[in-house]
């Protein structure tokens, strides 16, 4: 996803895109360990997109303060 997209996006979105990153990144560590993941570079792509979002959370959570 876009860092600028994510940036426009609400709290609440934010919120609800990251669980859903969570479980991508859940279902991709399954299907590593079971030999069926395709495109390991997947994993780290998901991982970092947490990651700016947690950050891009905690900008807005400073913004509030």
């Amino acid at each position: 996803m876009e860092l600028n997209k994510m940036r426009e996006m609400t709290a609440l979105e934010l919120n609800g895109e990251l669980d859903r990153m969570k479980k991508e990144l859940f279902n991709l560590r399954f299907q590593h360990v079971t030999g069926q993941l395709e495109n390991p570079v997947k994993m780290r792509e998901i991982r970092r997109d947490i990651a700016r979002v947690k950050t891009i959370i905690r900008e807005k959570e400073l913004e509030q303060a």
